[in-house]
């Protein structure tokens, strides 16, 4: 498809005259003017762009499915919604960015984003699963562990083994979405799970074949699983109690903040770069932002979960990657509505 497709006028005019560079790593990256760019496009756009766009639109999913335990159905339905809507957005906010400049739209969008991701998610949380915000505020869970027991729970590649005894009992709370606080234990014992009045031990598989691993850890997360139920942590959420139209109303927020951000980005960030330059060094902050940022919030959200026992602190991802951007743009970027494209 590159191949196939023509080049702009203001690099085929450039190339035509002769000017184009010899060494386009060395001059994006190796010029201070140029790589100066380069790193404004990265914290002052794309960071925010990653952390936004794949909230709203991925993270949320996870969220919904793995913490909140929305019917698939409710969710597919909450998403198509969403995604149609943001159809309309992107070319509204592109737009609007023509007539009013690129940052103050791009900064809207993630100063909203910014400040409805925890609102925003407790929220979905209320309107979904209601249930569960009672069962924990009504009887809150303890881990009780050595802390040289645990580890962060970090696994882009779905390949990791977490099979210690604090380990196990957290990822089982972590997946059944349930909240929970961590009490240091007595060195070398193994975890317990503190559900109200009750104590469920966890159970070390360090070591063990991994059927014999897998056994310990369907052992222990049935016994949590059971102590949850006793104190009225529901399994799943009740369809009879979500407010649809409640939850769709927090989509459309993140759908707003996220595409204000988007639509004008392209042309921002192809107005930030010299004609000579601008395919190599926008590819660097675009692809890092979308990425690593973007292509890292699910994993890394449910690893800060898991280290810190609540089902919303995996936010503070998305929110210092955002709150950067929000900084940066303000301070630093300047608007390139308007500016000639072959300089």
């Amino acid at each position: 498809m590159r191949l196939k497709l023509s080049e702009s006028p203001a690099f085929a005019k450039l190339k035509a005259e002769g000017q184009q560079t010899k060494a386009p790593f060395k001059e994006a990256f190796g010029h201070w003017g140029n790589l100066k760019l380069v790193l404004l496009a990265l914290f002052a756009i794309m960071s925010a762009q990653g952390a936004v766009w794949y909230t709203a639109f991925f993270y949320v999913q996870t969220f919904m499915e793995r913490f909140l335990k929305a019917p698939p159905e409710t969710i597919t339905a909450l998403m198509l919604s969403a995604t149609a809507v943001s159809a309309i957005g992107y070319v509204f906010f592109g737009w609007l960015s023509d007539r009013v400049g690129r940052k103050p739209v791009m900064l809207f969008g993630m100063t909203l984003m910014l400040a409805a991701y925890f609102p925003g998610f407790h929220m979905l949380a209320q309107t979904l699963n209601p249930a569960l915000a009672e069962a924990e505020a009504r009887t809150p869970v303890v881990v009780i562990a050595d802390p040289a027991d645990c580890s962060l729970q970090f696994d882009p590649v779905g390949k990791a083994q977490f099979t210690s005894s604090c380990d196990i009992a957290k990822g089982v709370l972590a997946n059944a979405g349930v909240s929970y606080r961590n009490d240091a234990g007595t060195p070398g014992q193994p975890a317990m799970v503190r559900v109200g009045m009750a104590t469920i031990t966890s159970a070390d598989a360090t070591g063990l074949p991994a059927d014999a691993a897998k056994g310990v850890k369907t052992s222990v997360e049935t016994r949590i699983k059971q102590g949850l139920a006793r104190a009225g942590y529901p399994e799943k959420a009740d369809p009879s109690r979500m407010n649809f139209f409640g939850a769709f109303g927090v989509m459309l927020v993140f759908v707003v903040a996220a595409t204000a951000l988007y639509g004008p980005m392209a042309a921002a960030l192809v107005e930030m770069f010299p004609t000579r330059v601008r395919y190599t060094a926008l590819s660097l902050p675009y692809h890092i932002g979308t990425g690593w940022v973007g292509g890292f919030v699910p994993f890394s959200a449910f690893a800060i979960v898991t280290a810190y026992g609540n089902i919303y602190s995996g936010l503070w991802f998305p929110v210092v990657f955002t709150a950067i951007s929000v900084v940066t743009c303000l301070l630093f970027l300047r608007e390139t509505k308007g500016r000639p494209l072959d300089f």
